[in-house]
């Protein structure tokens, strides 16, 4: 065999395990960003299971506070349906609806010392507010994955093996600026 042979085959074999690789590493991106949805997921679920037991317990208390009650519930289905439907855009709408929609009913349970002072009422909102710290944990683990995936199918070489394979980008999960803001405190009880 002649050596321009050998360094022809040695260099498409290196050139195959290359592409190799990649590919192989796009594949882990891809489920990293899966696996990081799926945690999301689970504390979605966890809350949108506590939520109905907080609306009840406030219920028996908050007979004059409708609205805010009436709000959460709406904002859970919205963020059932959103996630139902694998929409991330419309989660972080629902999100931020629910996120506000909890922050004023908490804010309302102030001025209801018998609702502050209930056993019940005090675990499920220790709960709730538990579950947002991890949602809100997970929310940054899942964009670094989504971010780190979409920048690597775009960079070169990558981007060719991911075009071949018809790797996609993610969005990433983003709430609103209003909730970003804080919660005006003494609107809720003009």
């Amino acid at each position: 065999m002649e050596i321009s042979t050998i360094v022809t085959l040695i260099t498409v074999s290196l050139l195959i395990v290359y592409l190799i690789l990649i590919y192989n590493n796009l594949i882990q991106l891809k489920h990293n960003v899966s696996k990081a949805w799926s945690n999301i997921d689970v504390l979605l679920k966890q809350r949108h299971d506590e939520l109905p037991k907080l609306v009840e317990t406030c219920k028996q208390y908050m007979a004059y506070e409708k609205n805010a009650l009436e709000t959460v519930i709406k904002a859970r289905s919205a963020v059932a349906h959103a996630q139902q439907d694998s929409d991330i855009k419309a989660l972080g709408v629902a999100e931020t609806q629910l996120r506000m929609g909890l922050g004023n009913l908490f804010a309302l349970a102030e001025s209801y010392p018998g609702l502050k002072a209930n056993e019940s009422f005090q675990h499920l909102q220790s709960r709730i507010t538990s579950l947002e710290h991890d949602i809100a944990d997970r929310r940054e683990f899942y964009n670094e994955s989504t971010n780190v995936n979409n920048i690597r199918i775009e960079q070169f070489p990558d981007v060719l093996v991911a075009k071949s394979f018809g790797f996609k980008a993610f969005d990433l999960l983003e709430f609103s600026e209003t909730n970003r803001a804080d919660v005006n405190v003494s609107l809720l009880f003009q």
